[in-house]
């Protein structure tokens, strides 16, 4: 069978049997991959703890017909330690883990999220930015690759010049007075200014915001990603916002 080799991120795993596990991985080159760990939940297992989520790796797998196998796996980044030491960061990166899962496809290369999900579990590993924003870019951020970026200044559907107070989900974004929806959200100029530093990676911007601007981006990326997954992230109801 055909062997292959790539960087991945391991997204999720659930057990197989009495020793084996199926990791679900974001390969660079491969995109998503679904892949047997034999042996993985043995002490003496020669993967450790290299395949649990959020874990970066060199991998290497043999092709199935059903489920790819996987013959090592050596670590590139261990951001488990200084993640799970803090409550908000770990909440966080299993918003991400979840949202990647359901943004990508088996077999379907996605370098864009690759790097963006690698580059937002080592911010949050680094502990540079508070977790919640490095949450909410990274929402935005993969929103937008996978083709759903929220537009924060000019009307999302007519086009029209902004600043715009009003936010309409379902819309795209800000929205004119004369495109506004009934029921539209109206978030402080400072909440939009906010989510489109998060957007473009302007953390000068981000990091001197305000706790109850945060608050409300916070509330609006969240139901920018529910609305076009059509179901709920369920690890997005653990993260804590202050």
């Amino acid at each position: 069978m055909p062997l292959y080799r790539d960087a991945a991120i391991v997204l999720r795993t659930h057990k197989l049997g009495e020793a084996d596990r199926i990791v679900t991985l974001l390969s660079r080159g491969r995109g998503k991959i679904r892949a047997v760990a034999k042996g993985v939940r043995r002490t003496k297992s020669k993967f450790g703890a290299r395949l649990e989520p959020g874990m970066v790796v060199d991998l290497q797998c043999y092709e199935g017909r059903n489920l790819d196998t996987i013959t090592q796996a050596e670590s590139l980044a261990s951001y488990g330690e200084p993640i799970a030491r803090d409550y908000g960061s770990w909440t966080a990166a299993n918003a991400m883990l979840e949202t990647c899962d359901r943004l990508t496809e088996e077999g379907e290369p996605a370098v864009q999220q690759f790097v963006l999900l690698a580059g937002a579990l080592s911010s949050l590993a680094g502990g540079v930015h508070e977790p919640g924003l490095v949450l909410d870019s990274y929402l935005l951020r993969a929103m937008a690759i996978a083709g759903w970026a929220a537009s924060f200044h000019d009307c999302a559907r007519c086009g029209a010049e902004g600043p715009h107070r009003a936010f309409d989900v379902a819309t795209g974004g800000a929205v004119c007075p004369v495109c506004r929806p009934p029921g539209s959200a109206a978030p402080a100029p400072q909440t939009l200014e906010l989510m489109a530093a998060l957007l473009t990676g302007d953390w000068e911007v981000a990091d001197g915001s305000e706790p109850r601007h945060r608050m409300e981006a916070s509330k609006l990326a969240s139901a920018h990603v529910h609305w076009h997954l059509e179901r709920g992230v369920r690890s997005l109801r653990l993260v804590e916002r202050v």
